[in-house]
């Protein structure tokens, strides 16, 4: 009889994503003996079912919940165990696939089964967005634009991706913030204006648990799960001809190069002030948020199965 401690939930996402569920579940039993695994197949019926399925796994003392499906998955899903004894497990099928990615986790299904068949699992933190749970980026600006634009694309991947970006960087205009920094207990506000006395107007700024957006494109390069921080990139506006050189720093993991427009800091919780409500996304889903916006790490809240990452840290 197998320890309950050993046992696996897969919850598939039929309708997310873009890969072939069924194939992924075929796989399953090559990676996943079940003389040594007890396993369980099971898919979503509606939005929130995923995190209601792995608040079920955690209960039932599963090893792991793994998210087959694409990010938002990953998130409901994650969502679902915080605080828990039970492990996030990804099978990435999304568009971007930032926190796997990050993790080590293969794009291809049978290598992202075979990293979970060694069940390597580290404590990590999570993020929150105004409380709501974020475990890759979330942000307000230009990213929260591009994600709302591109959720109402109806078509997914990264031609789309890159279409919606440039699309929405041709006409964004930046917006004015305050800015407060928190860092073990002291408080910095950062400056609003240049020096010329102008207030700065910012592209975005972006809480990044892991270091990348997805696709490899890096927003915060030196950003780890396990520090228990949280690295915020800053982005005052800068002008459309430098658009491509900010394309291919993000693309090449040296953003953080760019100091004339990009800041990162690395700290606890950040609050952003800004005139109005607007856009805010996490994990690549937009929201509608207020004008105050708050950015917290929460240190070693979950456990990940995680790979061999090839150009970050965990």
């Amino acid at each position: 009889m197998n320890s309950p401690s050993m046992k696996i939930i897969f919850i598939v996402n039929p309708i997310s994503g873009t890969k072939d569920k069924q194939r992924i579940i075929d796989l399953i039993p090559k990676f996943f003996d079940k003389g040594e695994y007890e396993y369980e197949i099971r898919r979503t019926e509606r939005a929130g079912h995923a995190e209601e399925i792995a608040r079920q796994a955690a209960e039932q003392g599963a090893i792991a919940a793994v998210a087959v499906g694409g990010d938002g998955t990953v998130n409901e899903v994650a969502r679902g165990i915080v605080h828990t004894a039970t492990a996030l497990g990804i099978v990435p099928c999304g568009s971007g696939n930032g926190l796997a990615r990050h993790l080590g986790i293969p794009m291809k299904a049978e290598g992202a089964l075979e990293v979970l068949s060694r069940m390597d699992i580290r404590q990590c933190d999570y993020c929150k967005i105004n409380g709501h749970p974020f475990f890759c980026t979330a942000g307000v600006g230009f990213d929260a634009q591009v994600s709302d634009t591109f959720a109402k694309a109806g078509k997914r991947g990264l031609p789309t991706y890159l279409k919606t970006t440039i699309g929405v960087g041709l006409r964004y205009q930046g917006e004015s913030y305050e800015i407060l920094v928190e860092n073990d207990g002291k408080t910095e506000r950062l400056s609003s204006t240049k020096p010329s006395g102008k207030e700065k107007r910012y592209w975005l700024i972006t809480g990044a648990n892991a270091a990348q957006y997805g696709n490899d494109f890096f927003i915060a390069p030196d950003a780890s799960v396990c520090d228990g921080k949280l690295d915020v990139n800053i982005w005052t506006k800068f002008n459309k001809i430098t658009s491509p050189l900010v394309g291919l720093r993000l693309a090449t993991a040296t953003i953080h190069h760019s100091r004339r427009h990009v800041r990162i800091v690395r700290c606890d919780k950040i609050t952003i002030r800004r005139k109005s409500a607007g856009p805010i996304q996490w994990d690549g889903d937009p929201a509608q948020g207020t004008a105050e916006v708050v950015m917290e790490c929460v240190a070693g809240g979950i456990k990940m199965v995680v790979g061999t990452p090839k150009r970050n840290k965990l």
